[in-house]
């Protein structure tokens, strides 16, 4: 092959940089899920330290009545935000929820377009009974599906959590 080849072949390959990059940014974006808040929706086999590969939608999020309750999210922490959180929506504006034992009061009330978050388990998971409910607009993407390990590929993670809506 002639070097004129290898240079159009290397530029053709270039080309697809920005779409791929914008896609993972804009779209959609496997995500590592790692540590065991979130267990046993993700990483069921922490003693084998295996994570969960995720794919994450990142577009049509910031609507109001975009994210429900049951949904699995990625957000920015409120105490910490570059650190990226996984959590499940446990209430959705306008909402109360019962709290647990580390939040100040029994009950709280979500604002409009905030979420209160929890991870599913409740002994390893800083969330919203640590810090309040968080704004809709610190959400990074959505869980749709696990991609790794191919035992766990189309697991079902909806239905975790705890009921913690009152009335």
């Amino acid at each position: 092959m002639s070097a004129a080849v290898h240079i159009k072949t290397i530029l053709a390959t270039l080309t697809w940089v920005p779409v791929i990059y914008t896609f993972t940014e804009h779209v959609y974006q496997p995500y590592f899920i790692t540590g065991r808040s979130m267990t046993p929706a993700f990483n069921p086999g922490t003693s084998t330290m295996t994570n969960d590969i995720t794919m994450v939608q990142k577009f049509g999020l910031k609507s109001p009545d975009s994210l429900h309750r049951g949904d699995v999210i990625l957000f920015r922490s409120p105490l910490s935000p570059e650190k990226i959180l996984t959590k499940r929506v446990i209430a959705v504006g306008g909402d109360t929820v019962a709290c647990t034992h580390k939040y100040p009061k029994p009950t709280a009330r979500v604002p409009r377009n905030h979420l209160w978050v929890e991870g599913d388990n409740e002994f390893h998971s800083i969330d919203s009974n640590n810090f309040g409910p968080i704004s809709q607009g610190l959400v990074v993407g959505k869980v749709v599906n696990v991609i790794w390990p191919p035992s766990r590929m189309g697991a079902d993670f909806s239905g975790g959590g705890r009921n913690a809506l009152v009335e």
